[in-house]
């Protein structure tokens, strides 16, 4: 019995894999200039060196395939996976299925590090990467701990207690954000922070790719290691306690895990909503709330629906693009209340 559910999980772990690498494809061939995918097949095995395909395609779809489009696909790739595990660990972290990955300040202290940087009057880059998706990166982190410490009472940090301190940091983070923006009287600075709040895919070539990809790929495998402690979660902290799992210690492992996930993603992304929320939703509606096929699922998953969505909104009103954010928030809510009345099964928290 344990070797078929063993083998049952790897089959749906597969279709979902293949399920990614379709979106993959639909997405760098479709665009301002089309790139037939069995021309993409072949150039991508070309660059492999072990095939010599001859070339029927123009030498400018090369350049839009490798320099413009394929980074763009992978990267929603990247954003999505990590999105939606971060939404998996917190959800399993707080038992609660509204939860998401921006619910402890995340969101908002990647704004107000992001808002910051566009006020400073200096250029730094790093990595390839500006100031901006820097600050970024660091004031989300910043706001994760800062919730995390005030929340703490007694050596313990309570559910309920991290909940209402994320709550409490985001609306002063939000506030004084944009008190700076009124004082700063920059209209324009006004226009960079909602491009940043309603997200998007914002890279070109390889070189941000090369840097996140690693953080984002290893914090979805560390995720994998904690599906035990997220399943003893649970039972809640008593029941986690009594199975042998050090509550705090793994408390504090899974928001930072969560966290750095999230951090990853609005590098590139800026704040992309609902995908944290919406995927874990319907992976767990469809295949149950055991996290040792839920992590894995929920991350494949939410790789081709970023895909997908991203590719809508370059195509839908080309050439002018929408918000990422916005798009998302139009597909994943008729999705997930499609789901949720199809199936009607209780969450199991």
């Amino acid at each position: 019995m344990a070797k078929l559910k063993q083998n049952h999980r790897l089959l749906i772990l597969v279709l979902l894999g293949t399920i990614l690498l379709l979106c993959l494809l639909i997405a760098a061939a479709l665009g301002a200039h089309s790139i037939s995918p069995l021309s993409i097949i072949k150039m991508t095995l070309n660059k492999t060196a072990l095939f010599n395909f001859t070339a029927t395609w123009q030498p400018s779809a090369e350049t839009i395939l490798f320099q413009i489009r394929l980074p763009r696909v992978i990267a929603a790739a990247l954003v999505g996976s990590a999105l939606a595990s971060a939404g998996v660990l917190f959800q399993g972290l707080l038992r609660n299925p509204m939860a998401d990955p921006y619910i402890i300040g995340t969101s908002a202290g990647a704004a107000f590090g992001a808002t910051v940087a566009m006020m400073l009057p200096i250029s730094l880059a790093f990595l390839s990467f500006g100031l901006v998706p820097i600050a970024a990166f660091v004031g989300a982190l910043a706001a994760v701990l800062l919730v995390y410490n005030l929340a703490r009472v007694g050596g313990k940090t309570p559910v309920v207690s991290m909940l209402l301190a994320g709550f409490a940091v985001s609306a002063m983070l939000t506030a004084i954000m944009f008190f700076m923006v009124t004082l700063s009287g920059k209209t324009g600075l006004l226009q960079s922070i909602y491009s940043f709040l309603m997200g998007s895919i914002s890279v070109s070539g390889w070189n941000k790719i090369v840097v996140v990809a690693p953080l984002i790929i290893g914090g979805i495998i560390a995720a994998r290691f904690l599906a035990f402690r997220l399943n003893a979660f649970a039972l809640g902290e008593e029941g986690a306690a009594y199975l042998g799992i050090d509550v705090e210690r793994d408390k504090l492992l899974v928001l930072v895990l969560g966290s750095l996930l999230t951090a990853a993603a609005v590098s590139i992304s800026g704040l992309v909503g609902f995908v944290g929320l919406v995927v874990p939703h319907a992976v767990r509606l469809v295949l149950g709330p055991d996290h040792r096929l839920l992590l894995p699922a929920a991350a494949l998953f939410g790789g081709a629906f970023l895909i997908l969505a991203d590719l809508l909104a370059r195509t839908m009103l080309a050439p002018r693009e929408i918000p990422l954010g916005i798009l998302t928030a139009f597909i994943g809510a008729p999705f997930f209340i499609y789901l949720l009345r199809r199936t009607r099964r209780e969450y199991a928290f």
